[in-house]
């Protein structure tokens, strides 16, 4: 795969790294981060009118057909921004497998209205003790005369709240398949929280939820393909953004350091915070590589080969974004931890790029798992 930015690429990334170093500042951050819904609909607005949200979807339901390349390059300027608005949750994730495995109708009820930025979807395939697993699944669905019966619990659906439905999977007898549930739905109770990084997500308690038969996702024979296939676009997209994060929080102690003066000269004069400044690069320079490495790992053919690259991936990223976050906040000293200053708000997502659709345990299981067969 060729990562070499074409023209329209870098228009691409030089319109997003314009439009967030001009609007998006760690004011307007908070501000949307303090949203009922823990984002701004006008920050949305403009990402959709700017294609992001289209930009995985087929052109045939209003998408631009763009390749994971150019997915990484606007995902890294989202990071580096450090946007909250629920990109990967609620459009590059439910796109990626309503597009491979949803019916016709589907396509044309859900599609067109996520890559316009109209429509919002998460995935909830979390329970209290899966630990990541998609195929531990508690919650049921009961078949009946009209359609489906839905009865369990599903947890830490990553800014669950800010969708217009879920996809939902469920256990239907000795199968495992996946059910579109509007968010209008009977019978459905909602916890909603914050979490470290200011982000928002949502537990969900079904009972007696009842869908049309039309709501079932691909049938009962590929539901597991289906999530992993949402699941590595998610986090081919999560270590982009985890790259630019990196980058950009670099900058910043970069910065203080050339700034920050102690025993008349700046900090950066000493060689022992250039080493360190020094390691946080090489780390950038590794999770940016292994960001390419996810990117071209969602369209390999060859499963076990596509689930070790994404495993490796995300292990090397969420490794890498934990010690540049952690050194940025020990360079800046006490203030790196305070509001006032964005180093801490990046130190909080980049430690919260392990815990997000897999921690290194579970990854490096995964890893192992497709090693041996």
């Amino acid at each position: 795969m060729d990562f070499e930015y074409s023209d329209e690429q870098r228009m691409l990334a030089d319109s997003l790294r314009r439009y967030i170093d001009d609007h998006y500042t760690h004011e307007q951050r908070r501000k949307s981060m303090d949203c009922d819904a823990g984002f701004d609909s006008t920050v949305w607005g403009t990402l959709a009118e700017m294609g992001v949200m289209g930009l995985g979807v087929p052109v045939a339901f209003g998408g631009f057909s763009q390749s994971t390349a150019s997915q990484l390059v606007v995902h890294l300027e989202l990071g580096r921004g450090l946007l909250v608005e629920p990109v990967i949750p609620c459009a590059v994730m439910p796109s990626a497998l309503l597009e491979a495995y949803a019916s016709e109708a589907q396509k044309d009820a859900w599609l067109p209205g996520l890559a316009m930025g109209e429509k919002r979807v998460a995935i909830a395939y979390l329970e209290t003790d899966s630990r990541y697993r998609t195929d531990r699944v508690r919650c049921t669905a009961t078949p009946t005369q009209n359609g489906y019966t839905i009865d369990g619990a599903k947890c830490l659906i990553w800014h669950g709240q800010a969708a217009d439905a879920w996809i939902v999977s469920a256990r239907v007898g000795e199968s495992i398949a996946l059910f579109m549930v509007p968010r209008a739905t009977d019978g459905i109770v909602s916890t909603e929280y914050a979490t470290m990084d200011g982000q928002r997500g949502i537990d969900l308690h079904f009972k007696q939820v009842k869908l049309p038969a039309s709501a079932l996702i691909g049938g009962l024979n590929n539901e597991l393909d289906a999530l992993d296939h949402a699941l590595d676009h998610g986090i081919a997209a999560q270590c982009a953004q985890a790259a630019g994060a990196m980058e950009r929080v670099i900058d910043i102690t970069r910065d203080y350091l050339c700034t920050r003066r102690q025993f008349g000269q700046p900090l950066a004069d000493f060689q022992a915070l250039q080493h360190r400044l020094a390691d946080m690069l090489v780390q950038k320079e590794s999770a940016l590589s292994m960001a390419y490495v996810a990117a071209q790992a969602v369209d390999e053919p060859d499963t076990l080969l596509r689930r070790r690259m994404i495993s490796a991936a995300k292990v090397t990223v969420a490794k890498a974004a934990r010690l540049v976050g952690q050194q940025a906040v020990q360079l800046h000293g006490g203030m790196g931890i305070t509001d006032e200053l964005s180093v801490g708000d990046y130190f909080k997502h980049l430690t919260m790029t392990d815990v997000l659709l897999g921690d290194a345990d579970y990854h490096v299981e995964r890893y192992c798992a497709a090693m041996a067969d």
